[in-house]
């Protein structure tokens, strides 16, 4: 399968290259940190099994219709909304989502580079902890020796009050994602999904089973697995709604984007669900990864945003090779977050494009430029600027921080709108002989992806997007 995009000029080289970005795209740190701390908070079984229905009922077909609007259109997000709606007499204003997309995509990357600034700064740690240990003689001993509990989970504050550190990491991961968008799609975003996706899945089984090994594999089974219906709450379930979206990356138009470097008969439902069995086998390794060396120590699975970056790190402390495993650890999530955050970058360059008419250098450079700036605000509003408060008229932002605010409004308002407004232009506005002509869907299974992406999509999505607005509804 050979693509040419008009917006580019570029395309994959093979369905496989296809397949390896478009995991990357999805695979993130929504996976490896949300994920885990989402099933520690909701209780496990319970929440975990209703994620997995989620991604196959609500993701899935929303997966698929991405992909078919980029492939029908073989542009940037919003040409390519805008030549599906031509294609089939309706209104050319759809093209708005796609417009949302590519700014929420912008914002996303703007705060998704600082949190992977943490990870990189957790790779250095633990890297020089491994050099300190290979050089003591002993590089299978446990993490950060002689360090106390307070002092390794006091990195993290320590890290956050340090504004010249956190901009070093943010302009780091952030130079690192430009140059490889700058490049292009076959020679900067294809290169890396074949390199980095192999290594990333290397790592993930591998430290899995050591964690099996290690830790408490027993308790994890029966936590992420054993459901507790009781646990099962309209906020768990929202959560749940929720997680499925921002893991698979919909809404912000990433997958309409790598869709339009596609060009082939090849049907797009096959490719469609390995994407989603490898997003969400990814998030379920993820929990099996860190929760056995969880329960191991003793610690409490339901520790929230701070089981991967406090917990996790004293945990390594009283492991065999510790030292070794957390250094690997921290290279897997970032290796994840460069998959996701090129995706993000991606967007709102093909934009610039397409719609116009910049070079892709020009481009990736205005955009990524750009989202840096963002972001350094974000990083500020953990020191200097920490009694910000960017919404404090509108009350579910009064309280929030930045970084927290610009993740909040995206995830909680432009993701869901997002995914409504493409779940409503797919299932009930596109001319359906052309949906069966370039997903090469037919019969039954045409007719239940119609069904889930016109009636319930819709209104799971909407739920999403009213509670996520109005979280007292939810009591």
């Amino acid at each position: 399968m050979v693509a040419q995009s008009t917006a580019t000029g570029e395309g994959w080289s093979s369905r496989s290259a296809f397949i390896l970005a478009a995991i990357g795209a999805a695979v993130g740190l929504g996976n490896i940190w949300r994920f885990p701390t989402l099933a520690g908070e909701s209780g496990g079984g319970a929440f975990v099994i209703f994620y997995i229905a989620c991604v196959f009922l609500l993701g899935l077909p929303l997966v698929l219709s991405e992909i078919f609007i980029g492939k029908a259109g073989q542009t940037d997000a919003v040409g390519s909304i805008r030549k599906v709606a031509q294609d089939s007499n309706v209104s050319e204003g759809w093209g708005i989502f796609g417009g949302i997309g590519a700014i929420a995509a912008f914002l996303i990357l703007s705060f998704y580079s600082v949190v992977a600034g943490w990870v990189l700064y957790y790779v250095g740690v633990f890297g020089m902890d491994l050099i300190q240990a290979i050089g003591a003689g002993d590089p299978f001993r446990g993490a950060l020796m002689g360090e106390s509990q307070e002092m390794i989970q006091g990195r993290m504050g320590d890290l956050f009050a340090n504004p010249g550190l956190l901009l070093a990491m943010h302009l780091a991961f952030m130079g690192l994602t430009l140059f490889i968008v700058a490049r292009g799609v076959h020679s900067g975003i294809e290169k890396a999904a074949t390199i980095l996706m192999p290594m990333f899945f290397v790592l993930l089984v591998g430290i899995t089973i050591y964690g099996a090994v290690v830790g408490d594999l027993t308790d994890t089974l029966a936590f992420l697995f054993t459901p507790d219906w009781s646990k099962l709450t309209p906020t768990v379930m929202n959560a749940a709604l929720g997680q499925a979206l921002f893991s698979l990356s919909l809404g912000v138009a990433g997958l309409i984007t790598y869709g339009s470097y596609i060009k082939g008969s090849e049907g797009l439902g096959g490719t469609s669900a390995m994407i989603a069995v490898a997003d969400t086998g990814v998030a379920l390794l993820a929990g099996m990864m860190i929760f056995p060396v969880v329960f191991a120590v003793g610690l409490d699975p339901a520790a929230g945003p701070t089981l991967v970056f406090q917990s996790l790190p004293f945990a390594f402390q009283s492991m065999p090779a510790g030292s070794l495993i957390g250094f690997l650890f921290f290279v897997l999530i970032l290796v994840a977050a460069v998959t996701s955050s090129i995706s993000l970058l991606e967007v709102p360059t093909a934009w610039g494009i397409g719609e116009l008419g910049w070079k892709r250098s020009m481009s990736a450079t205005v955009f990524g430029v750009g989202a840096f700036v963002v972001g350094i605000a974000c990083l500020l509003g953990y020191n200097v600027w920490s009694d910000v408060r960017i919404l404090s008229f509108w009350p579910l932002f009064a309280e929030t921080d930045i970084l927290d605010t610009i993740d909040g409004f995206t995830g909680k308002v432009m993701l869901p709108l997002g995914a409504l407004l493409t779940s409503l232009f797919v299932g009930w506005r596109v001319d359906r002989r052309m949906v069966q002509k370039v997903t090469g869907l037919s019969g039954g299974w045409f007719a239940l992806w119609r069904f889930l992406i016109a009636w319930l999509c819709p209104i799971a999505v909407t739920i999403i997007l009213v509670t996520g607005l109005f979280p007292s509804i939810l009591g």
